[in-house]
């Protein structure tokens, strides 16, 4: 009979040859995964989906040199898909107005994580705009006109200024013939360049950069107003996110620097003099507004 330790010399002989091409192939998956990491970015549109991926392309090459990581982004069509791909770990980094944070926030039961902002969105503003012929003087001119929003979800484009205009003594219900939402910022001034509506507001910096290009439909409307400054966009990161990967990503955007002729067209894309830090209950104000206006809860 058999010895016991020749049974096992026995099924080591059989077992070894079998379980070898497996080890192998573990063994080589784990580096093969760790190489095709990939992070996923996503933004809120609100311009154009050219201009987001024209915007974000040089930034994406940047933040893969720093990361390691494979970077892509992923367009979506609105608002609500941003807060949503974050909330289910489909999106690892957004980009976000104010009022899509608060909403992500709210969504996340407060995970979602502000890293960063612009420094000029410490001081962020909207712009009132009508044609450039409009007899309209003050806010007060655009009752009885119809009026164009952005997005129903954007900070700078919908959020703010109705907040300012109530506090104006103007509901934009009532006190407008209609109301319209274009869907984005540079969408807003073709609607008021071409009378699809007689007045609108968009963020102070697609407006700048709309003039500053000439941009023909710019070129047919005029500044009415600007709002008063308040806290907006943010890069945000997902509920879970590794805390080391989420530093990794906020240093990065830290250390672009104007004066560094590499970093001067990332910044320049993004309408950023620099990146600073940010956290949650920078836009506290932003949720507030949002209660007032009635548009959350």
């Amino acid at each position: 009979m058999p010895t016991t330790s020749f049974l096992i010399r026995l099924l080591q002989r059989a077992l070894i040859p079998a379980l070898l091409p497996l080890a192998l192939v573990l063994g080589a998956a784990a580096p093969a995964a760790a190489q095709t990491a990939t992070l996923r970015v996503s933004a809120i549109p609100d311009e154009a989906p050219t201009e987001l991926q024209r915007k974000f392309k040089p930034l994406g090459e940047y933040l893969q040199k720093e990361t390691g990581l494979t970077v892509q982004f992923t367009p979506v069509t609105d608002y609500a898909a941003v807060v949503e791909g974050l909330a289910s770990g489909k999106i690892d980094l957004a980009w976000l107005g104010g009022f899509t944070f608060v909403q992500a926030r709210l969504r996340t039961q407060g995970q979602a994580r502000p890293i960063v902002q612009r420094a000029e969105d410490e001081k962020f503003t909207s712009r009132f705009i009508v044609p450039i012929d409009s007899p309209a003087k003050t806010l007060a001119d655009l009752k009885g006109k119809n009026f164009a929003f952005g997005s129903p979800s954007s900070t700078s484009g919908h959020l703010m200024p109705r907040f300012f205009l109530q506090q104006a003594g103007i509901n934009p219900e009532t006190d407008f013939k209609a109301v319209a939402f274009s869907g984005a910022h540079d969408a807003t001034v073709a609607f008021v360049a071409s009378g699809r509506a007689e007045a609108g507001v968009l963020n102070a910096s697609v407006w700048d950069k709309l003039t500053e290009t000439g941009n023909p439909n710019a070129a047919k409307v005029r500044v009415l107003a600007t709002t008063p400054p308040y806290y907006d966009y943010n890069w945000t990161v997902r509920p879970g996110l590794d805390a080391a990967l989420a530093k990794k990503l906020a240093d990065a955007f830290l250390k672009l620097d104007p004066a560094n002729p590499a970093h001067q067209e990332i910044l320049g894309l993004q309408r950023a003099s620099k990146f600073i830090p940010t956290q949650s209950s920078n836009y506290d104000g932003i949720e507030a507004a949002a209660k007032a206006a009635g548009l959350i809860k």
